[in-house]
């Protein structure tokens, strides 16, 4: 017998367990930029979107895939942050937002990194391109930074250079932007602060730029990165994160016709963001929520219990309640294992995507013995008798 148990939780379970929800909903901001995308990084709870899916130009703001890509090649050893990289004619050659380099430099691996975080520096970029090239050239760094996206899960980004520089084909999602960036902060912790550098000044070359573009960096709201872009082809765009007490926040934006646009819509983001929603501990590890019903085992039924603190992302103003259920495929066929997966936790917040936690066994359960199989056996043959073959399956 094989069905799809939902089980409302007792309310003396729930009472104990659930947050109050305000029956006012939060309001979904209103942003001005073209395309839109923000998550709550330790809950995944995607706060907004707007055109998110949409491949769109990165502008510079693609550069965190060369920065990616380089700090793998850190961590593997491919690179050092002392080593000295030589510059092309064809590095040289970008205009827009440079660190001057020229063929006559040799530069370290990690000016080169602080070069293109916080001076946007278009012939940086093309020097660790090459560099790192499976043909040596930065077309080459542009396949291989495509391959690697979509091996990281983003769909849409699509390279044909390593800095953003105004190309056909040359595309991201602001979605996709947001996998990189969180996965820049998850994967590697040791460079992240680099982000969040004010200014660089490499060599006395350009006392014109040195200093870092991200508009939060000064604001006192927890922000600490991470890159920004411009073109007239994609406008004013900003791959931003800001981290207050133990949340934070990802967010993407662009499409905004000024730098002050940008800097005005980034920082009321963030605001938003913080004040309109509360992470909530709902269940604590090891604490049974539910029990779920034992096919052939030593016992009838088995505790639900969370394997870690379930925490989700709510509301900040509430009163009220939510409906919450537990949904499995059941009766569990023993012998079950404490700690396996067995059923999820299923609710939504107001204005926000479904929550599905998942629940596991609070302990082991052994196959029932010859009698509880002969048990069985006969407690379907007169379900079938009373009710029909297709009831008793």
């Amino acid at each position: 017998m094989i069905d799809l148990v939902r089980a409302t939780l007792k309310s003396t379970i729930s009472a104990g367990l659930f947050l109050a929800l305000s029956s006012v909903p939060v309001a979904a901001f209103d942003t001005k930029a073209r395309a839109a995308f923000v998550v709550d990084q330790g809950t995944d709870t995607v706060l907004l979107s707007k055109n998110a899916d949409v491949p769109l130009p990165p502008a510079s703001m693609s550069k965190l895939m060369t920065l990616y890509v380089a700090f793998e090649a850190l961590r593997d050893g491919r690179l050092t942050l002392d080593e000295r990289l030589p510059v092309s004619e064809h590095a040289m050659s970008y205009g827009g937002s440079t660190m001057f380099l020229d063929t006559t430099d040799r530069v370290r691996v990690e000016d080169l990194i602080r070069g293109i975080i916080v001076l946007s520096g278009n012939d940086a970029c093309a020097v660790i391109a090459e560099a790192l090239s499976p043909d040596g050239t930065e077309a080459g760094f542009a396949r291989y930074m495509t391959k690697r996206a979509s091996e990281m899960g983003m769909k849409t980004a699509t390279f044909a250079n390593s800095n953003g520089w105004p190309a056909a084909g040359h595309r991201m999602s602001m979605k996709d932007l947001g996998i990189l960036a969180e996965r820049l902060i998850e994967d590697f912790p040791e460079y992240y602060p680099l982000f969040s550098e004010k200014t660089f000044e490499f060599d006395g070359r350009a006392p014109s730029n040195t200093r870092n573009r991200n508009p939060l960096l000064s604001l006192g709201i927890g922000a600490d990165g991470l890159k920004t872009g411009h073109t007239s082809e994609a406008g004013y765009g900003l791959v931003g994160s800001a981290k207050q007490g133990d949340r934070r926040v990802i967010f993407v934006i662009t499409g905004l016709d000024s730098t002050k646009a940008r800097a005005e819509e980034a920082e009321a983001l963030v605001n938003w963001s913080f004040r309109q929603f509360a992470k909530k501990t709902i269940a604590k590890a090891g604490v049974p929520i539910a029990e779920a019903e034992v096919w052939r085992g030593a016992v009838r039924s088995v505790g639900l219990v969370p394997a870690e603190d379930l925490e989700v992302l709510v509301p900040a103003l509430n009163s009220g309640e939510v409906n919450a259920e537990v949904v499995y495929t059941g009766p569990i066929d023993a012998p079950i294992q404490k700690g396996q997966q067995l059923a999820e936790l299923v609710f939504q917040p107001d204005e926000l995507p479904e929550v599905r936690l998942p629940l596991v066994a609070a302990n082991d359960v052994a196959a029932g013995g010859f009698p509880v199989r002969v048990k069985t056996a006969a407690q379907v043959l007169i379900k079938r008798f009373l009710n029909g073959p297709e009831e008793a399956m």
